[in-house]
């Protein structure tokens, strides 16, 4: 990752980065990080969407749920019970429904980020839902990045195999909430969204990528493109902690290569709770969905 000025400022954490490779495993999380994120609660936000696919844009809901949990390091899933050996992570949950015409599409993908100052996150996953089938994908963090893509799609079907480490997109969301002066700044490589990855068959690999950070009205902006794949993301987010998403925009081309039509996403904010939602699954906690104006 590309320093500011040089130098990596760290907000929420009491010392730096050690390196491009690795952060310093011996930070510690602000007390105001802690107070926000290991209450037992999770920060749940809804936004109002307004979906790019197949050439015209879809109304639909999309869904941010942050979460920090104990996490298994070796098998890489949630640790039932707590013990030294955990790691512990701050999780994104992220969900978009939608319909095209007259079938719903379901997405979620999951990332899995340490508080402990490693690079990268752990484990994504991603999950498409359609009525002419699904998808699946899962990176697991190991040696390499190791990647399981399962497909209804003939030229994609069953697939394994590994990646150099680089850049994730689906952390990017992850870096925010925990310290913004995180993000990868200036030229990198990354590989994008599984969502994007999949939506649109694209090879997955790490693709040339710039970042910026700047300032609109009484938000923080980052701004990601891919000059090769001809997309831009934009997310918006509050200047300071605990650095809540409010919106974001994601602009890609759709159509024959020589006229593409540039279609843009957006995701507003509807609503946002703190809630322990695992404890909330009776009939009777229907109403926390009328704070959030979930349909």
């Amino acid at each position: 990752m590309r320093l500011i000025g040089g130098i990596l400022l760290v907000l929420l954490l009491l010392s730096s980065c050690g390196n491009n490779q690795s952060r310093d495993k011996n930070f510690q999380l602000s007390e105001e990080f802690k107070k926000y994120w290991f209450a037992g609660q999770a920060e749940i936000t809804s936004y109002d969407l307004k979906q790019s696919r197949y050439g015209e844009i879809r109304d639909g809901e999309a869904v941010l749920i942050f979460v920090t949990e104990d996490f298994l390091p070796d098998q890489q899933v949630k640790a039932n019970s707590q013990d030294p050996e955990n790691t512990s992570v701050l999780k994104l949950n992220y969900t978009k429904n939608f319909l095209t015409g007259i079938y719903p599409y379901h997405i979620m993908q999951s990332t899995f980020f340490p508080l402990d100052g490693q690079e990268h996150a752990l484990k994504v996953s991603a999950s498409i839902q359609e009525w002419c089938g699904q998808v699946y994908m899962q990176l697991n963090n190991r040696d390499d990045f190791a990647i399981t893509s399962h497909s209804y799609f003939q030229d994609e079907a069953d697939e394994r195999f590994k990646l150099g480490k680089s850049a994730l997109e689906n952390e990017i969301w992850n870096l925010i909430r925990i310290d913004p002066e995180l993000l990868p700044l200036g030229d990198f490589k990354m590989i994008p969204s599984f969502e994007f990855l999949r939506l649109g068959h694209e090879e997955t690999r790490a693709y040339k990528a710039f970042g910026e950070i700047y300032t609109v009205d009484d938000l923080n902006v980052y701004r990601l493109q891919y000059p090769e794949l001809k997309r831009e993301l934009k997310i918006f987010y509050t200047r300071s902690f605990p650095y809540s998403i409010e919106k974001w925009e994601e602009t890609y081309p759709f159509g024959p290569a020589e006229n593409p039509k540039m279609l843009t996403t957006k995701a507003e904010k509807k609503g946002r709770i703190l809630s322990d939602y695992w404890n909330k699954n009776s009939n009777k906690n229907l109403p926390l969905r009328d704070k959030l104006n979930l349909e």
